[in-house]
């Protein structure tokens, strides 16, 4: 656990600088104070949906905000409206949230309050955020997995006058006893990427207290990854937590390796606007004794700032926040046109072209089909991965269907996965973010399972809740079916769950032409598409499959999606034509 946190005060007094930072800080905290006591005030008005505020937590997401720059990525969770201040947006821009209203900057009022996702040029960049707690820790890996891929092609070149940017988790300590925060921490320690998972610690998840819940907090928990460097600072204290932040976020800069900083600090609202603590809590008089506030203003006196200073910053907070409501209130809802936009960014794959039988052409089996489609985009698109179990130089997947690509195209741009369904599924949101083309797999569809919640929660509701602006490209590969004696755990057919999620395209071809032109389709479509390859067509062994067997496309080829060949009636002439 790193110790190199500890600060004299007596060096920063005369920081001149650091005093300017000190009135920003001191300022963003009392907006967002004063955002969640109108809240308060104003409940059955505001209370549309269910929302979360940071009092109490204002400290540290305010030193970890007012750090960030536009080329870093930020993903905050549901109680991060004082970072989200820090960053530059204004109490108005979250109450269009609050509200649900139209101009919503995050979703068009799709989502509850501080579910942000961002992508202005002079911000830090947010994907989508989802409620789920602790998801969002697998896609901000995936963005710091795309950052370590393309730096190794040295897209990023070290500057010493360039700020190399970064990846901010955060993550509430109730959500660190999640396992994907495991599988999280697990590639970010064993690739060394460039992310700080910041935790904040109030002791409690909702009802349940951290001495029911946590056999450890979050820093001692991370203790046991090897490679990932943990602290632990008072998170209401600004001073230790802007400075502690501002030698990790540089070590993180320059070095290229990840940490974890857990915060303590107390919570002092509402768990959510619809779960009061007044329900459940019998520690609120220790906890107020942690309040941030007054311990701000006795950091603001001893830098020179006078009570009359402080008062009028919170005059002027009060006053923007109750004006920005009022402001919010006006502005006009969603239309009911609105809730059919989104669900998918528009595709420049629309017709079937190039050729599809090739003269002089060799039959080839279907498995060898979408080997050669992914070999074609590797060698002309280095935004082009392949990862997942097993797939790596080593054995090329378990049905060869990744054979000698890793030996052509590199560890680092095909390469084996922990046996981890939700890293694979997930990390594609942030490897796409990146704009990167990740194409992965599940070994079988029936071990999916665990990566159903990152393809359900993140993946297909992205475009969707970010009101399009983080559509995720993605191919997600998965052999499905019965072949041999595959048994009952490996051998199911799941496509029926998956194609009631609304979001994801879904291919499932039935011959290695169609594989390879749907394949190339997937590529080029911005969203997210599953692939289901029937394991008992992959090379026509089983009875009856020898259709799946045709001759190899051309390379330009490719077969959108939504047309299927019909037959004549009475004759065997087919013609394609859109599907019903």
């Amino acid at each position: 656990m790193w110790t190199g946190k500890t600060f004299n005060m007596s060096n920063f007094i005369n920081d001149t600088q650091f005093k300017e930072n000190l009135k920003k800080a001191y300022r963003n905290l009392v907006t967002a104070k004063a955002m969640a006591e109108h809240y308060e005030d104003n409940f059955k008005l505001v209370s549309k949906y269910v929302h979360a505020t940071s009092r109490g937590h204002e400290v540290i997401q305010t030193a970890i905000g007012m750090q960030l720059l536009p080329q870093d990525f930020a993903f905050p969770y549901y109680r991060d409206d004082a970072m989200l201040l820090a960053i530059g947006m204004k109490p108005y821009d979250l109450m269009l949230q609050l509200l649900a209203k139209k101009d919503d900057p995050f979703s068009g009022g799709r989502t509850y309050y501080s579910h942000p996702s961002l992508n202005d040029e002079d911000k830090p960049k947010i994907p989508h955020q989802s409620s789920a707690t602790g998801m969002q820790a697998i896609p901000a890996t995936g963005v710091a997995m795309g950052m370590w891929y393309k730096e190794s092609l040295e897209v990023f070149k070290q500057d010493d006058d360039v700020n190399m940017p970064i990846v901010v988790c955060s993550l509430g300590d109730a959500s660190v006893t999640e396992g994907e925060i495991a599988e999280a921490w697990q590639m970010a320690a064993l690739k060394q990427l460039p992310i700080l998972y910041l935790v904040q610690d109030n002791g409690w998840d909702i009802s349940a207290n951290e001495a029911e819940t946590r056999a450890q907090n979050a820093a001692q928990y991370a203790s046991g990854f090897h490679g990932l460097e943990s602290v632990s600072i008072d998170g209401t204290d600004f001073e230790e937590s802007y400075k502690t932040l501002e030698k990790v976020i540089e070590t993180i800069r320059t070095e290229r390796r990840p940490f974890v900083v857990h915060a303590k600090v107390p919570l002092l609202n509402h768990h959510t606007s619809g779960v009061r603590m007044e329900f459940y809590r019998d520690d609120l008089e220790e906890a107020r004794s942690r309040d941030p506030y007054p311990r701000m203003r006795e950091l603001m006196g001893k830098y020179g700032f006078s009570e009359l200073e402080l008062d009028e910053m919170d005059a002027f907070a009060k006053a923007e926040v109750e004006q920005s409501l009022k402001n919010a209130i006006e502005q006009p809802d969603p239309e009911p046109a609105d809730l059919f936009t989104h669900d998918f960014a528009p595709t420049p794959i629309t017709e079937e072209k190039g050729e599809r039988s090739p003269k002089g052409a060799e039959k080839v089996v279907m498995v060898d089909c979408a080997l050669f489609a992914v070999e074609e985009l590797m060698r002309k698109h280095p935004e082009c991965l392949l990862y997942g179990q097993d797939v790596g130089g080593r054995l090329g997947g378990v049905f060869r269907e990744a054979a000698t690509l890793a030996q052509k195209f590199g560890d680092n741009r095909v390469f084996n996965t922990p046996i981890q369904e939700a890293f694979i599924v997930g990390s594609t949101v942030g490897m796409s973010a990146v704009g990167l083309k990740p194409i992965v797999e599940v070994q079988f569809a029936d071990y999916i399972w665990p990566g159903l919640n990152q393809l359900f929660t993140e993946v297909s509701r992205s475009c969707y809740l970010s009101n399009g602006k983080w559509p995720v490209s993605m191919i997600l590969r998965v052999p499905i079916g019965a072949y041999g004696s595959g048994g009952p755990y490996h051998s199911s057919s799941v496509e029926s769950v998956i194609a009631n999620i609304r979001g994801l395209k879904i291919a499932y071809p039935s011959n290695g032409a169609d594989l390879k032109g749907l394949m190339k389709a997937a590529y080029y479509d911005p969203n997210p598409v599953v692939i289901f390859e029937h394991k008992g067509l992959y090379w026509s062994k089983v009875p009856g499959t020898k259709g799946a067997t045709s001759i190899e496309p051309s390379e330009d080829y490719v077969l959108p999606f939504g047309k299927a060949w019909f037959y004549k009636k009475f004759g065997n002439k087919r013609k394609r034509k859109p599907c019903r």
